[in-house]
């Protein structure tokens, strides 16, 4: 029997109001000494997700060289011709490949302004590009990967630990060398914005939505505006007034988190996966393009999602991933 997913209801009522803006505090949180400082890095990670569900880490050990490289190797792949680019199509089901405005979010109906590549380890055969097309794109991006899942791997165990699960448990059900893997990283290029499109309704760079993961890093670079962020109690109670969306300052040290879907169910609903959007561009603002690159912590395709607490049924995290992209995604 096939569980229905709660995540895409919420996210069908969603819907898109929501123009007004407040500022939240988004709590940057250092992981420097990691393992000697675990216990007060555990209370304050936990203390920013559970208030608000999105948090900034610092001295995370990716040096910014190689994010540097990373979002290089990102805006090189999308100057490539459409052609080009269109022999690497995403892979139905699988997160991998090149897709060009196909995303469209239950809460809002319309196509998200962007297009993406992303990486899922066991599932790239034929969708890299030609060293002569981006010299060295294959090295870069799947190093770039393996740093990014050592992070959240770090970020998770000390969920693991407050959750009363192994301290492992999240590694070992986010394997790399298992063909289950399902983790993706992903490269976003929002492309510059037709001034004609300003003041259209339902565009958005990216609309409101929650992750599939168990958590997302996002890397960012300093100026490009636009991440939105809304607390799951007041997506569910909006005021009179609608929805009060919160600013994440984009910036080159920081890689933004946030707790998604699959982590949400695993902690009995205490960990709460929040709405975020990328904002269209006002009137005034910046046209320029936006590149932003995001790693998706998401189980091992046969791990099964079973909250200790029987909040929701057991479900296999890739039935699960298969249900959201379906809900996402163009057929």
């Amino acid at each position: 029997m096939t569980t229905t997913l709660t995540e895409l209801d919420r996210e069908a009522r969603m819907g898109a109001p929501g123009t007004l803006t407040t500022d939240r505090e988004i709590r940057r949180i250092s992981l420097a000494d990691f393992g000697a400082r675990r216990a007060e890095i555990t209370a304050q990670l936990w203390a920013a997700a559970t208030d608000i569900g999105f948090f900034q880490v610092v001295d995370h050990g990716i040096s910014p060289a190689e994010v540097d490289a990373a979002f290089a190797a990102s805006q090189a792949f999308f100057a490539l011709p459409a052609e080009v680019k269109a022999q690497y199509p995403l892979k139905k089901g699988l997160n991998s490949g090149y897709e060009f405005k196909s995303q469209v979010r239950p809460s809002v109906g319309t196509a998200d302004q962007k297009e993406s590549f992303q990486l899922t380890r066991p599932h790239m055969a034929g969708l890299w590009p030609a060293e002569d097309e981006v010299a060295g794109f294959r090295e870069t991006v799947l190093s770039f990967e393996a740093h990014c899942r050592e992070v959240a791997m770090a970020v998770l165990s000390c969920f693991a630990d407050v959750l009363g699960f192994p301290r492992d448990f999240f590694a070992s059900v986010h394997d790399p060398a298992d063909p289950q893997y399902q983790s993706t990283l992903r490269l976003i290029h929002y492309m510059a914005f037709p001034p004609e499109m300003l003041d259209v309704p339902g565009t958005w760079r990216a609309g409101a939505h929650t992750d599939f993961d168990c958590l997302m890093l996002l890397f960012q670079r300093e100026g490009q505006a636009g991440l939105q962020v809304l607390p799951g109690a007041e997506a569910a109670t909006p005021s009179a007034e609608g929805y009060a969306w919160t600013p994440v300052p984009a910036t080159d040290d920081a890689i933004t988190c946030n707790v998604g879907d699959m982590l949400m169910r695993w902690s009995d609903d205490r960990l709460p996966s929040n709405f975020h959007r990328v904002a269209a561009p006002a009137r005034g603002e910046s046209l320029d393009p936006r590149y932003s690159i995001a790693f998706f912590a998401e189980a091992d395709k046969d791990a099964v999602i079973q909250p200790p607490g029987g909040s929701h049924e057991p479900i296999t995290a890739g039935e699960f991933l298969l249900q959201r992209i379906r809900a996402n995604f163009r057929a």
